[in-house]
């Protein structure tokens, strides 16, 4: 069964950066969507980011022009830098599979960011 692997989560400062990893256990993001997510206290699941098989990214717009999606095929990984930091970036964050013809939907155990002032 497919596995997510996240790393990178942490405390940082406003202002400060934050680089995750999600590392798929087999051959995926270069045929298939993952996405980010992430949920704050008290509040619900939001998207954040989503790249494609085909390489198409797309962030809110919560996060535009602060958090980049990428992926490295040959690790297998999807990242989510996250740059300029804010109070209400603070949350866990889900690395995420949708459902497609050849997986069911999959979430990763979610890692967590703290952003201090």
């Amino acid at each position: 069964q497919v596995q997510l692997v996240e790393s990178g989560g942490g405390s940082v400062r406003i202002g400060g950066s934050l680089k995750l990893s999600c590392v798929v256990s087999e051959t995926y993001v270069n045929h298939y969507a993952l996405d980010w997510y992430r949920q704050a206290a008290g509040s619900q699941r939001e998207l954040v980011a989503t790249i494609t098989g085909a390489g198409t990214t797309d962030v809110a717009e919560s996060v535009k022009d602060r958090f980049t999606i990428s992926r490295d095929i040959a690790e297998n990984a999807v990242y989510l830098q996250m740059n300029n930091l804010r109070p209400e970036d603070a949350a866990v964050y889900y690395c995420h599979i949708p459902t497609s013809w050849k997986y069911d939907e999959l979430w990763g155990r979610g890692i967590r960011v703290t952003v201090a002032s």
